[in-house]
Formats: structure tokens, C-alpha cells, sequence
């Protein structure tokens, strides 16, 4: 198949009834791509973006044309009416951070429907850790619906919603569980049932790893907030750092008033010239999110092919750009991360091994060679040493790169006498 690689002739015929098998697939995601695409196009042209907001801006950043215009665009192609995008957000966490201690206030309730959230954010809420300054140390009260065979229990939720809630909160990926990813269709119910019990509750999502799967966006059936990394799908492999808040303008200003301070919010910042890398990054998105999405229906289809779990299916609806592999024991998880690793085209020579990774509960290995540290927009494989020894895959800037890199995982652990 390849002059480049040695591949075992057994995965190279694999990976042929994968192609295959993804055919129908490919075509849906091109569908949505091209319209992606061309509502991202649309905006910059509605807006004119030329040269001259690509200008570095510098101090206070006053009268930055090319950072006000990239809000307008952004918020014209998430379907809100306000957004704040910026490079000084240094992570997803941050920037969820920013918009929940942006709108919630001392007393006021936060109600998590999607279950417990992502790792990360328990510090953030007080979940885990206190006296750091989370939302429970400023007297914000947090609760949680549990998810009900994985989907969303609207019947619970309509129960839990009550006039003493302020906050609806919602995770779109599956974070480290095996839950589906939930679908915008699905957003929009929640956001429906919520406010049907309290009209001025505020539906926040956390959308991060759902920008650009689909046609719509949360923000355009009932969701009031967004927030999201550029290191991953909206950024589209080229903004080097950054995040968004995007929806109501009253609660979008809010947010700037927490990211810079009260009063003067997105009046200040200066861009120091990423103003380009930003604008380049929302312009390629929707393609490059394409690309992660063949990767991950190629590799959920390689492997149960080879007779592992795998969720969502190759052929499932899918919310968010995160594939899970069930390679149910510690070698084989690790093996494979090597694997992904070793096709990468940054640091391919290095050899992931489990560690105690900040902000989670157990060792986790990661394979992530990328341009950008961190990007999960790029292709990485990451998981927690803990049974059921599931790999949460996510990126691949072009699929012919990351396809390559799911062929020598299996030969990694096909050489070790680990693939089934």
C-alpha cells in the first residue's frame, strides 16, 4: 500500500474493507463540510475582512478593528448575537471558567444536566479541591442530573428546573465516559424543556470538540452561551492558542468583564498581531473538522473490524469529533498510543508512558505529536489507566496522516502479539 511504511499485508487488507465500509459516511461528512464552509465564507464576506484587520494592536489594543470584526464574524457564523473571541484564553477550561464566573453570581444555582462534567472543570465548580477560588467558595450552588442509559433524562431534568436555578449547563462530548456525544438536535430539547419551567434560566453548553460537525450550533436552537478552545475544531489547526464565548450579547458582555475587567471589557486587549492566525483558523475549520471526522469513522471502523468496541460506531450519528476504542487491557492501550505516536509528524520518536497528569484522578498516557502543544485538533490519543482501558482518540488535521497513524497502532500491538 505504502513505500513510506511497513505495514503487515493483514491490516493493509483491513484497512481496505474499512475504506469500504466508510464510503457512505465520507459523503455526509463532505456534505456537511462544504456547508460549513461556505456559511464560514459568507461571514467574511459579509463583513469585509481584509489586510488591514490582520494589524497587530498594541497596549490597551483601543479601536483594534480586526478583534471587534472577528467577533462579528464569529458570531454571525455560530448563529449569536455576540461572541469574544481571544487568544488570551489559555485553554477550554479557562474559558469555561471565564463564562460561568462571568454570569454566575453569590447564591445563584448551577444545575449540570449531562451528568458529572469533564475532569477538568470539577475544580472550577468545587466537585473536587477547595479554597482555590472555585464557584462553590463564592457560594454558587452546583447539582447534577444524571444521564439515563447515556442520553439526556429530560423528565428529570423538567423535575430538577425550578425558579432557584440559574444555570442549565451542559456538556456536549462524552469527556472520559462512554456515553454518546450529544447531538445539536438533542441541545435543542433540553434547552426547550428548560425553559419551559423557568424562561430566564440561562442554557450554557460547553461546546468543545461539536463546532462544525454539524449544520447548526448550539447557540442556533436555545442555548443563551458557548464557549470552546481554538486548539481545537474552531481553530482549525492554526490558531496556536485562544478560546470563544459566543450567545446573548448581555451575558457575552458579562464574560468580557471577567476576562478583562468591569467596565471596560472588549474595549481592551491588544492582539499583538494573531489577529491573523485566528481568522485563518476559523476559515479552514470546517474542513479540517471534516478531516478529523474521516479519521475517526476510518478508525472505528479498522478496529472493530479487528473485534474491538468501539463508540460511536463508523456509521453512527455523530456530535463531536471524539472516537472511543475499547482495547480492554493496559498494554494494549499503551501499545497503541505508541503507535498513534510514532506515526506522528512532530516527536514521532518519543514513546508515551503513563503518568500523573494535572487534573485527573489516575495515570494517563497520550500520544499527541502536533504542531500546536495540546491541539486535540490535531491527531492525539489519550487515556486514563483505568478499566474498562478505553482510548479517547480526537483530530487529524488531513486524514491520510491519521490513517496512516491507525495502521501503525495496530502494528505496534501486532508486533507485540496484542491485536486480536
Amino acid at each position: 500500500m505504502t513505500p513510506f511504511f511497513k505495514i503487515d499485508g493483514r491490516i493493509e487488507e483491513a484497512s481496505r474493507r474499512a475504506m469500504e465500509k466508510c464510503r457512505d459516511q465520507f459523503g455526509k461528512i463532505d456534505e456537511i463540510t462544504e456547508y460549513n464552509q461556505l456559511k464560514v465564507q459568507s461571514a467574511f464576506i459579509e463583513y469585509g475582512v481584509s489586510e488591514s484587520h490582520f494589524s497587530p494592536s498594541t497596549g490597551y489594543g483601543y479601536g483594534d478593528r480586526g478583534r471587534e470584526t472577528l467577533d462579528k464574524v464569529w458570531a454571525r457564523v455560530f448563529g449569536a448575537e455576540d461572541a469574544l473571541v481571544r487568544y488570551n484564553f489559555t485553554c477550554g477550561t479557562h474559558t469555561l471558567a471565564t463564562a460561568l464566573f462571568g454570569v454566575l453570581r453569590p447564591g445563584d444555582k448551577m444545575l449540570c444536566v449531562t451528568g458529572t462534567p469533564y475532569d477538568t472543570i470539577h475544580g472550577v465548580i468545587g466537585i473536587s479541591g477547595s479554597g482555590m477560588g472555585s464557584l462553590k467558595d463564592f457560594g454558587i450552588v452546583y447539582d447534577e442530573v444524571p444521564l439515563k442509559n447515556g442520553r439526556p433524562d429530560l423528565e428529570a431534568i423538567e423535575s430538577a428546573v425550578d425558579e432557584t436555578v440559574t444555570m442549565v449547563y451542559i456538556q456536549r462530548s462524552r469527556g472520559y465516559e462512554l456515553r454518546p456525544s450529544l447531538l445539536v438536535e438533542e441541545i435543542g430539547r433540553i434547552a426547550e424543556t428548560a425553559k419551559k419551567k423557568n424562561p430566564n434560566v440561562i442554557v450554557m453548553v460547553d461546546n468543545c470538540y461539536g463546532e462544525f460537525v454539524q449544520k447548526k450550533e448550539p447557540t442556533e436552537v436555545g442555548a443563551d452561551l458557548i464557549a470552546g478552545s481554538l486548539i481545537k475544531n474552531p481553530g482549525g489547526g492554526i490558531a496556536p492558542t485562544g478560546g470563544y464565548i459566543a450567545g446573548k450579547k448581555e451575558l457575552v458582555e458579562k464574560c468580557s468583564y471577567r476576562l478583562t475587567t468591569p467596565g471596560l471589557g472588549k474595549e481592551v486587549g491588544a492582539t499583538l498581531g494573531h489577529n491573523r492566525e485566528l481568522y485563518m483558523g476559523l476559515y479552514f475549520a470546517p474542513h479540517t473538522v471534516g478531516e478529523a471526522m474521516k479519521s475517526a469513522v476510518f478508525i472505528a471502523a479498522l478496529f472493530s473490524d479487528f473485534g474491538y468496541k468501539v463508540t460511536p460506531s463508523y456509521n453512527d450519528e455523530r456530535g463531536d469529533t471524539v472516537q472511543s476504542l475499547g482495547l480492554e487491557d493496559p498494554e494494549s492501550l499503551v501499545a497503541f498510543c505508541q503507535g498513534i505516536q510514532s506515526g506522528s509528524p512532530i516527536d514521532s520518536f518519543l514513546l508515551p508512558e503513563p503518568w500523573d497528569m494535572p487534573g485527573y484522578d489516575s495515570k494517563v498516557v497520550m500520544a499527541a505529536g502536533s504542531f500546536t502543544l495540546g491541539s486535540s485538533i490535531e491527531l492525539s490519543a489519550d487515556a486514563p489507566l483505568r478499566p474498562p482501558y478505553y482510548a479517547w482518540i480526537q483530530g487529524g488535521l488531513n486524514f491520510h496522516g491519521a490513517k496512516i497513524c491507525a495502521q501503525l497502532a495496530a502494528q505496534k500491538m501486532l508486533e507485540r502479539g496484542l491485536l486480536k
